[in-house]
């Protein structure tokens, strides 16, 4: 299963990849903005994205409504600092799967990938 990170704090990617416990995951893919994550995605079509929303070039909820174009069943996580609530709301409603709130905890992080990826699949 591929997994893409999307932020664009190398930091914050280096932590996702770190904290990742599922071993379904056997290929890791960065994009540090929106643009890179529509490029990344469709060269690449991983199985579940990691998303920020506030990113340079294209901010994370314009990358889901693109990500969603191309495959309206994506499984996007929202990875994110920005504590709006109406945030979290406006990227469920474009296609998102989950939100997870910066800063994050290793058990946080694998909790809402694992239910992302039991969803419904």
């Amino acid at each position: 299963m591929k997994l893409l990170i999307v932020d664009d704090s190398s930091v914050v990617r280096r932590a996702i990849q770190r904290h990742l416990e599922t071993g379904r995951v056997t290929e890791v893919l960065e994009a540090r903005n929106g643009l890179e994550a529509v490029s990344m995605f469709t060269m690449h079509r991983p199985d579940i994205v990691t998303m920020d929303i506030t990113m340079p070039e294209m901010d994370g909820i314009r990358a889901v409504e693109e990500l969603v174009k191309i495959r309206p069943d994506v499984r996007i996580l929202i990875v994110s600092a920005m504590a709006d609530k109406h945030t979290a709301i406006q990227a469920v409603r474009k296609g998102a799967k989950g939100f997870l709130l910066k800063p994050f905890n290793p058990t946080e992080l694998n909790e809402a990938i694992e239910e992302i990826l039991t969803d419904g699949h």
